[in-house]
């Protein structure tokens, strides 16, 4: 299976009401909330170790039967600079993606390095959303 790294728009971090276990490498996250700090629109983010999708990308990824990725709820807050910049910006629905998947296998994998490795398929669908801030080379 044919794979390419993507790396996402950082729009923010781990928010305060996240639980996780930093013992380990990377953390294991139990309960996630991303904390905006900007946002250019994409509709895949990052902040280590965690990713979140917009709703709209999350039901076209279960749509696609894209395999590798589980969804989670995602407690999502704005920092004080996010509303100062964005005062009146409404950020989306937002998920948390799981990335479960195993090379050559699934769709979603996390590499040995801890980037998101996508299959060609996976790549098709991200395409038709916004991905502009998202670096992608090939693996």
């Amino acid at each position: 299976m044919m794979y390419r790294f993507i790396e996402p728009e950082v729009a923010g971090e781990l928010g305060k009401e996240t639980i996780m276990d930093a013992s380990a490498h990377p953390p294991i996250i139990q309960k996630l909330n991303y904390e905006f700090s900007g946002w250019l629109g994409d509709d895949i983010l990052e902040s280590f170790p965690c990713f979140i999708v917009t709703e709209r990308l999350k039901n076209e990824i279960k749509s696609a039967a894209l395999t590798g990725v589980r969804f989670d709820d995602v407690i999502v807050s704005k920092s004080a600079l996010f509303n100062d910049l964005y005062p009146d910006k409404e950020l989306p629905k937002f998920y948390w993606a799981k990335m479960v998947g195993k090379k050559d296998v699934d769709d979603f994998v996390i590499a040995e390095d801890f980037r998101l490795l996508i299959s060609e398929k996976a790549f098709e669908v991200l395409s038709l959303f916004n991905i502009n801030n998202a670096s992608v080379e090939d693996a």
